[in-house]
């Protein structure tokens, strides 16, 4: 997921991913204690994702313009 398709989306579609993103690192997490987990990047991905999901949230809540 790139910024300029997070920042697309409105709030409630945020907070709605970030959700989502959750479960999927959720398991994720789980995948990895239980040694089914074969990409430990997507650990990383997933992570980042949510992080880019938090700061558009937080751009919009301090009325900062994006690039």
């Amino acid at each position: 997921m790139e910024i300029k398709d997070v920042r697309t989306k409105s709030t409630e579609e945020l907070n709605q991913q970030i959700y989502l993103l959750k479960e999927q690192l959720y398991d994720l997490r789980r995948k990895k204690a239980v040694g089914q987990l074969e990409n430990l990047s997507e650990i990383k991905r997933v992570r980042k994702d949510i992080a880019r999901c938090y700061t558009v949230l937080k751009e919009r809540e301090l009325g900062v313009e994006s690039k």
